[in-house]
Protein backbone atom coordinates (compact mmCIF):
# COMPACT_ATOMS: atom_id res chain seq x y z
CA UNK A 1 0.00 0.00 0.00
CA UNK A 2 3.19 1.94 0.81
CA UNK A 3 4.14 1.85 -2.80
CA UNK A 4 1.13 2.52 -4.46
CA UNK A 5 0.22 5.31 -2.22
CA UNK A 6 3.36 6.85 -2.98
CA UNK A 7 3.03 6.22 -7.29
CA UNK A 8 -0.33 7.56 -7.22
CA UNK A 9 0.53 10.65 -5.35
CA UNK A 10 3.22 10.85 -8.00
CA UNK A 11 0.97 10.60 -10.82
CA UNK A 12 -2.13 13.11 -9.86
CA UNK A 13 0.09 15.63 -8.18
CA UNK A 14 -2.68 16.62 -5.70
CA UNK A 15 -3.60 14.92 -2.07
CA UNK A 16 -7.19 14.82 -2.44
CA UNK A 17 -6.90 12.73 -6.27
CA UNK A 18 -4.66 10.61 -4.70
CA UNK A 19 -6.58 9.96 -1.91
CA UNK A 20 -10.33 9.65 -4.12
CA UNK A 21 -8.20 7.07 -6.40
CA UNK A 22 -7.13 5.15 -3.87
CA UNK A 23 -10.31 5.65 -1.50
CA UNK A 24 -8.58 6.36 1.26
CA UNK A 25 -8.40 9.64 3.24
CA UNK A 26 -6.02 12.55 2.89
CA UNK A 27 -4.47 12.43 6.15
CA UNK A 28 -3.78 8.36 5.22
CA UNK A 29 -1.99 9.54 2.21
CA UNK A 30 -0.47 12.62 4.19
CA UNK A 31 0.44 9.81 6.87
CA UNK A 32 2.46 7.09 4.15
CA UNK A 33 4.40 10.07 2.35
CA UNK A 34 5.56 11.33 5.98
CA UNK A 35 6.65 7.97 7.28
CA UNK A 36 8.47 7.14 3.65
CA UNK A 37 10.30 10.35 3.87
CA UNK A 38 11.75 9.31 7.06
CA UNK A 39 12.43 6.07 6.33
CA UNK A 40 14.55 7.20 3.07
CA UNK A 41 16.08 10.80 5.21
CA UNK A 42 14.54 13.20 3.02
CA UNK A 43 11.82 15.20 1.12
CA UNK A 44 10.17 13.31 -1.43
CA UNK A 45 7.47 16.07 -2.82
CA UNK A 46 7.48 19.87 -2.28
CA UNK A 47 4.24 21.30 -0.74
CA UNK A 48 2.94 24.65 -1.07
CA UNK A 49 -0.68 25.22 0.21
CA UNK A 50 -1.45 25.51 -4.18
CA UNK A 51 0.78 22.87 -5.36
CA UNK A 52 2.51 19.45 -4.72
CA UNK A 53 5.99 18.78 -7.30
CA UNK A 54 8.51 15.76 -6.57
CA UNK A 55 11.70 16.37 -5.50
CA UNK A 56 14.53 15.26 -7.60
CA UNK A 57 14.91 11.81 -4.99
CA UNK A 58 11.22 11.63 -5.38
CA UNK A 59 11.32 11.79 -9.31
CA UNK A 60 14.27 9.09 -9.09
CA UNK A 61 12.08 6.96 -6.56
CA UNK A 62 8.97 6.96 -8.98
CA UNK A 63 11.22 6.48 -12.22
CA UNK A 64 13.16 3.51 -10.01
CA UNK A 65 9.78 2.01 -8.72
CA UNK A 66 7.37 2.10 -11.79
CA UNK A 67 9.13 -1.03 -13.93
CA UNK A 68 9.24 -2.90 -10.94
CA UNK A 69 5.63 -2.45 -10.14
CA UNK A 70 4.49 -3.39 -13.67
CA UNK A 71 6.65 -6.20 -13.88
CA UNK A 72 5.08 -7.41 -10.91
CA UNK A 73 1.43 -6.80 -12.66
CA UNK A 74 2.60 -8.59 -15.66
CA UNK A 75 4.17 -11.72 -13.04
CA UNK A 76 0.63 -12.09 -11.48
CA UNK A 77 -1.10 -11.91 -14.53
CA UNK A 78 0.78 -14.56 -16.38
CA UNK A 79 0.32 -16.89 -12.98
CA UNK A 80 -3.45 -16.30 -13.46
CA UNK A 81 -3.28 -17.10 -17.22
CA UNK A 82 -1.76 -20.50 -16.07
CA UNK A 83 -3.59 -21.04 -12.91
CA UNK A 84 -6.84 -20.88 -15.30
CA UNK A 85 -5.76 -22.38 -18.71
CA UNK A 86 -5.20 -20.61 -21.77
CA UNK A 87 -8.76 -18.10 -22.11
CA UNK A 88 -9.71 -14.43 -22.92
CA UNK A 89 -8.23 -12.80 -26.24
CA UNK A 90 -5.07 -12.91 -27.94
CA UNK A 91 -4.41 -10.18 -30.43
CA UNK A 92 -2.04 -11.33 -33.28
CA UNK A 93 -0.49 -9.43 -36.09
CA UNK A 94 1.48 -10.00 -39.73
CA UNK A 95 3.52 -7.26 -40.88
CA UNK A 96 3.52 -7.82 -44.74
CA UNK A 97 1.80 -10.49 -47.10
CA UNK A 98 4.56 -13.50 -46.63
CA UNK A 99 3.41 -13.74 -43.06
CA UNK A 100 0.03 -14.06 -43.33
CA UNK A 101 -0.32 -17.85 -44.14
CA UNK A 102 2.10 -18.90 -41.82
CA UNK A 103 0.01 -16.39 -38.89
CA UNK A 104 -3.29 -17.93 -40.23
CA UNK A 105 -1.82 -21.57 -39.67
CA UNK A 106 -0.82 -20.94 -36.18
CA UNK A 107 -3.81 -19.19 -35.49
CA UNK A 108 -5.73 -22.28 -36.52
CA UNK A 109 -3.26 -24.94 -34.44
CA UNK A 110 -3.55 -22.32 -31.53
CA UNK A 111 -7.39 -22.51 -31.93
CA UNK A 112 -7.98 -25.88 -32.09
CA UNK A 113 -5.64 -26.25 -28.86
CA UNK A 114 -7.33 -23.66 -26.95
CA UNK A 115 -10.73 -23.09 -28.04
CA UNK A 116 -11.87 -20.92 -24.66
CA UNK A 117 -9.79 -18.11 -25.97
CA UNK A 118 -10.44 -15.77 -28.99
CA UNK A 119 -8.13 -14.55 -31.65
CA UNK A 120 -8.12 -11.63 -32.88
CA UNK A 121 -5.80 -10.67 -36.32
CA UNK A 122 -4.55 -7.86 -38.06
CA UNK A 123 -2.42 -6.42 -40.41
CA UNK A 124 0.07 -3.48 -39.35
CA UNK A 125 2.15 -1.56 -41.02
CA UNK A 126 5.88 -0.39 -40.83
CA UNK A 127 4.83 2.97 -39.49
CA UNK A 128 2.58 1.10 -36.51
CA UNK A 129 4.29 -2.52 -36.06
CA UNK A 130 6.52 -1.34 -32.90
CA UNK A 131 3.76 1.04 -31.41
CA UNK A 132 1.17 -1.38 -31.96
CA UNK A 133 3.15 -3.89 -29.38
CA UNK A 134 4.30 -0.88 -27.14
CA UNK A 135 0.54 -0.02 -26.68
CA UNK A 136 -1.12 -3.60 -25.82
CA UNK A 137 -2.93 -3.07 -28.93
CA UNK A 138 -1.35 -6.36 -30.55
CA UNK A 139 -0.33 -9.04 -28.06
CA UNK A 140 2.14 -11.21 -30.92
CA UNK A 141 3.58 -9.44 -34.16
CA UNK A 142 5.13 -11.91 -37.03
CA UNK A 143 7.34 -9.70 -38.89
CA UNK A 144 11.17 -9.48 -39.71
CA UNK A 145 14.27 -9.97 -37.50
CA UNK A 146 15.83 -8.22 -35.60
CA UNK A 147 13.15 -6.08 -34.02
CA UNK A 148 14.71 -3.94 -31.61
CA UNK A 149 13.88 -4.19 -27.81
CA UNK A 150 11.47 -6.94 -28.19
CA UNK A 151 11.24 -10.68 -27.18
CA UNK A 152 11.36 -13.03 -29.86
CA UNK A 153 10.16 -16.36 -30.52
CA UNK A 154 12.40 -19.02 -32.87
CA UNK A 155 12.66 -18.31 -37.10
CA UNK A 156 9.47 -19.57 -38.98
CA UNK A 157 10.32 -18.68 -42.48
CA UNK A 158 13.65 -17.49 -44.48
CA UNK A 159 14.19 -16.40 -47.59
CA UNK A 160 16.98 -15.38 -49.93
CA UNK A 161 17.18 -11.67 -50.51
CA UNK A 162 17.02 -10.03 -54.27
CA UNK A 163 17.50 -6.19 -55.08
CA UNK A 164 14.59 -4.29 -56.32
CA UNK A 165 15.36 -2.06 -59.27
CA UNK A 166 13.20 -0.13 -61.61
CA UNK A 167 12.98 -2.33 -65.04
CA UNK A 168 14.92 0.16 -66.91
CA UNK A 169 17.92 -0.04 -64.53
CA UNK A 170 21.50 -1.41 -65.93
CA UNK A 171 21.29 -3.67 -62.81
CA UNK A 172 18.28 -5.05 -64.00
CA UNK A 173 19.13 -7.42 -66.78
CA UNK A 174 22.10 -9.00 -64.17
CA UNK A 175 21.69 -12.38 -63.15
CA UNK A 176 22.57 -11.64 -60.32
CA UNK A 177 24.70 -9.03 -57.69
CA UNK A 178 26.93 -8.34 -54.66
CA UNK A 179 26.22 -6.03 -52.07
CA UNK A 180 28.64 -4.11 -52.65
CA UNK A 181 27.01 -2.48 -55.34
CA UNK A 182 24.90 -0.64 -52.72
CA UNK A 183 27.56 1.98 -52.43
CA UNK A 184 27.11 2.71 -56.54
CA UNK A 185 23.10 3.83 -56.08
CA UNK A 186 21.17 5.28 -53.36
CA UNK A 187 19.49 3.02 -51.35
CA UNK A 188 15.62 3.97 -50.78
CA UNK A 189 15.18 3.98 -46.81
CA UNK A 190 12.22 2.23 -44.52
CA UNK A 191 10.12 5.06 -41.93
CA UNK A 192 11.85 6.71 -39.72
CA UNK A 193 10.18 4.81 -37.20
CA UNK A 194 11.48 1.62 -38.56
CA UNK A 195 13.83 0.02 -35.70
CA UNK A 196 17.42 0.96 -35.52
CA UNK A 197 18.78 -2.77 -36.01
CA UNK A 198 16.31 -3.85 -39.02
CA UNK A 199 17.20 -0.41 -40.90
CA UNK A 200 21.06 -1.80 -40.42
CA UNK A 201 20.30 -4.75 -41.54
CA UNK A 202 18.09 -4.23 -44.58
CA UNK A 203 19.75 -0.91 -45.72
CA UNK A 204 23.06 -1.15 -44.31
CA UNK A 205 24.83 2.61 -44.31
CA UNK A 206 28.30 0.73 -45.40
CA UNK A 207 28.87 -2.61 -47.61
CA UNK A 208 30.72 -5.43 -46.69
CA UNK A 209 34.29 -4.21 -47.37
CA UNK A 210 33.43 -1.09 -45.92
CA UNK A 211 32.17 1.56 -48.68
CA UNK A 212 29.77 4.02 -47.59
CA UNK A 213 25.91 3.47 -49.00
CA UNK A 214 23.98 6.93 -50.22
CA UNK A 215 20.75 7.03 -48.62
CA UNK A 216 17.45 7.87 -51.22
CA UNK A 217 14.62 8.91 -49.84
CA UNK A 218 12.23 7.59 -47.51
CA UNK A 219 8.74 6.12 -47.91
CA UNK A 220 5.96 5.27 -45.67
CA UNK A 221 5.03 2.09 -46.26
CA UNK A 222 6.54 -1.02 -48.50
CA UNK A 223 4.56 -0.34 -51.23
CA UNK A 224 5.49 3.42 -51.77
CA UNK A 225 8.94 2.26 -51.45
CA UNK A 226 8.70 -0.01 -54.36
CA UNK A 227 6.83 2.52 -56.19
CA UNK A 228 10.33 5.22 -55.36
CA UNK A 229 12.27 2.23 -56.73
CA UNK A 230 9.74 2.40 -59.82
CA UNK A 231 10.36 6.11 -60.45
CA UNK A 232 14.27 5.42 -60.33
CA UNK A 233 15.00 7.01 -57.05
CA UNK A 234 17.02 4.78 -55.88
CA UNK A 235 17.29 0.42 -55.19
CA UNK A 236 16.10 -1.54 -52.25
CA UNK A 237 17.30 -4.62 -50.65
CA UNK A 238 14.14 -7.03 -50.17
CA UNK A 239 12.96 -10.46 -49.57
CA UNK A 240 13.05 -13.16 -52.98
CA UNK A 241 9.29 -13.46 -52.37
CA UNK A 242 8.69 -9.90 -53.28
CA UNK A 243 8.15 -11.41 -56.70
CA UNK A 244 5.44 -12.94 -55.80
CA UNK A 245 3.59 -11.05 -53.54
CA UNK A 246 4.58 -7.56 -55.39
CA UNK A 247 4.71 -8.22 -59.02
CA UNK A 248 5.19 -5.16 -60.65
CA UNK A 249 6.05 -4.43 -64.67
CA UNK A 250 8.13 -1.15 -63.40
CA UNK A 251 10.06 -3.06 -60.79
CA UNK A 252 12.44 -6.08 -61.60
CA UNK A 253 14.15 -8.04 -58.40
CA UNK A 254 17.27 -9.29 -59.19
CA UNK A 255 19.19 -11.87 -56.89
CA UNK A 256 22.05 -10.73 -54.31
CA UNK A 257 24.45 -13.92 -54.06
CA UNK A 258 26.57 -12.70 -51.18
CA UNK A 259 23.93 -11.74 -48.89
CA UNK A 260 22.36 -13.70 -45.70
CA UNK A 261 18.81 -14.78 -45.72
CA UNK A 262 16.08 -12.53 -44.23
CA UNK A 263 14.42 -14.32 -41.01
CA UNK A 264 11.06 -14.14 -39.87
CA UNK A 265 9.47 -15.08 -37.04
CA UNK A 266 7.42 -14.02 -33.61
CA UNK A 267 7.83 -10.65 -31.49
CA UNK A 268 6.27 -9.53 -28.54
CA UNK A 269 6.83 -7.02 -25.50
CA UNK A 270 8.56 -8.83 -23.02
CA UNK A 271 6.49 -7.92 -20.29
CA UNK A 272 2.99 -9.21 -22.04
CA UNK A 273 4.87 -12.59 -22.28
CA UNK A 274 1.53 -14.43 -20.93
CA UNK A 275 0.72 -18.08 -21.16
CA UNK A 276 -1.64 -16.70 -24.28
CA UNK A 277 1.81 -15.55 -25.91
CA UNK A 278 4.14 -18.58 -24.92
CA UNK A 279 1.08 -21.04 -26.06
CA UNK A 280 0.89 -19.30 -29.61
CA UNK A 281 4.38 -19.15 -30.25
CA UNK A 282 4.52 -22.67 -29.62
CA UNK A 283 1.80 -23.41 -31.67
CA UNK A 284 3.26 -21.14 -34.74
CA UNK A 285 7.10 -23.08 -34.33
CA UNK A 286 5.37 -26.52 -34.15
CA UNK A 287 3.62 -25.13 -37.61
CA UNK A 288 6.70 -23.91 -39.18
CA UNK A 289 8.13 -27.37 -37.97
CA UNK A 290 5.57 -29.29 -40.40
CA UNK A 291 6.32 -26.90 -43.06
CA UNK A 292 9.85 -27.61 -43.54
CA UNK A 293 11.06 -29.71 -46.33
CA UNK A 294 12.28 -33.17 -45.57
CA UNK A 295 15.43 -32.43 -46.37
CA UNK A 296 15.81 -29.22 -43.68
Amino acid sequence: MEIEIFLTLAEELHFGRAAERLHVTTGRVSQVIKKLERRIGGMLFERTSRTVRLTATGRQLADDLVPLVAGMAAAVRRAADASRGVTGELRVAFLGELTAPALLKAVALFSERHPDCRVAVREVQLSNSRASLLDGSVDVLIASYPFDGMARGPVLLSEKRVLAVAAGHPLAGEESVSLEVLAEHPVVQYPEVTSAAFKRDRTPDHTPSGRLVPKGPAGESFSEMLTLVAMGRGVLPVGEHARRYYPRPDVSYVPIHDAQQIERGPVWLEGNTTERVREFVRAATDVAEKLKPPSA
